[in-house]
């Protein structure tokens, strides 16, 4: 029998490889980075800090998503701060950034854009200085939604279509209405620990005996045959009497509409390379957006998603789910924050997978995939 190795360690914890895996990866895949309901009318506008690169998100005047590279054309100056940026920043306030919900305005010199990032105005500036407008657009970053995901792909020029990439997931999902929930509640979690490590966790229950004892009282099957022959097309079985995954495994909640047997009693899970995990029960999805800040520190949004007519109840609480799934999701940082940890030993050149492990092979395809090419001899 072959013995299948992970990854060399280096690769989990080399700046060098962690730079090639920003240009090859991040700055060319699609990269999902929020929730359409965060953004929801003309001019709301996010500042997103993307692998070090500021992207404005917006809507238009007619309410579709837009997002440009946050740089004026003229001289390279940010045309929008970041609220986080702002309160923490010893610099005074400026003029400019989305005025009024109509347009963008360069705080340096007044070029003015319209929400679709062309040049509306060059304070001074007259025909016959030679300057030509319609040549001088703000930097494209392309933008595709689905299940009320807001996906942006920082290389427009050679991105291809989100939904042919993902067309198995759609299907994985389709009878789930992922476009109409709503967050109830969201976490964010800082996880020291390489990006690819969190998914290969994600992506096998090898350990989820013996590090999610919550977990598997409510799905068994998780550590049965130490979490071997799981068929996630159909779902991984509650035990019986469980629906969801809460602590009692039940909710007062409704069901989604739609779903077949198998989903009201089962769950699905599913990874989107390279930044997506949703996790789905009856009543309720976790979906984490990992955004890798260096070679050994993630950060994770967890939402919670939940039908609209239960977040609109004056007694909406979500706790339930909420408490389960963050004792679990701590439990899961704990152990990849173990394993970046013990990867810095000088004996360990990689892992090994064991047969009950395969799906941890997409892992390595997906990254060698991408940047084994640039990787010296």
């Amino acid at each position: 029998m072959t013995i299948e190795s992970t990854l060399p360690s280096s690769w989990y914890l080399d700046d060098a490889i962690f730079a090639l895996e920003r240009e090859h990866i991040f700055m060319r895949e699609w990269l999902c980075v929020g929730r359409e309901e965060q953004l929801n009318g003309p001019g709301d506008h996010q500042v997103l800090d993307l692998y070090g690169e500021s992207i404005l998100l917006l809507r238009n005047s007619e309410g579709e998503l837009r997002a440009f590279y946050n740089v004026c054309r003229h001289r390279g100056a940010r045309l929008c701060v970041a609220v986080q940026d702002q309160e923490s920043s010893d610099q005074l306030p400026l003029r400019g950034g989305v005025i009024g919900g109509r347009s963008i305005m360069c705080p340096y010199h007044a070029w003015t854009y319209n929400l679709d990032g062309q040049l509306q105005r060059m304070p001074h500036v007259t025909p016959q200085m030679g300057l030509k407008p319609e040549e001088l657009s703000l930097h494209p970053v392309a933008v595709e939604c689905w299940g009320g995901f807001i996906f942006v792909n920082l290389s427009p020029e050679t991105a291809q279509p989100l939904l042919p990439r993902i067309a198995a997931t759609i299907d994985q999902f389709q009878r789930y209405p992922l476009a109409e929930l709503r967050i109830g509640q969201s976490i964010r979690y800082e996880v020291d620990a390489n990006w690819k490590v969190i998914c290969e966790n994600y992506n096998e229950c090898y350990h989820c005996g013996p590090v999610h004892p919550q977990l598997c009282e409510v799905v068994p099957a998780f550590k049965q045959a130490g979490g071997a022959g799981l068929d996630w097309e159909r779902g991984i079985p509650h035990r019986e009497g469980a629906v969801t995954f809460t602590a009692s495994g039940t909710t007062h909640r409704r069901m989604f509409p739609g779903l077949n047997e198998d989903e009201q009693v089962r769950h699905k899970g599913d990874l989107v390379y390279p930044n997506l995990f949703i996790s789905a029960s009856s009543d309720h999805i976790a979906v984490f957006i990992l955004h890798a800040r260096d070679a050994v520190h993630c950060s994770i949004d967890c939402h919670f998603l939940f039908e609209a007519s239960e977040v609109d109840k004056p007694d909406f609480d979500p706790s339930d789910a909420v408490d389960f799934w963050h004792t679990v999701n701590r439990q899961d940082w704990s152990i990849c924050a173990r394993v970046q940890q013990g990867m810095r030993s000088r004996v360990h050149e990689c892992g090994i997978f064991s047969p009950m492990e395969d799906w941890n092979l997409d892992i390595r395809r997906y990254v060698s995939d991408r940047i084994g090419p640039y990787i010296p001899d």
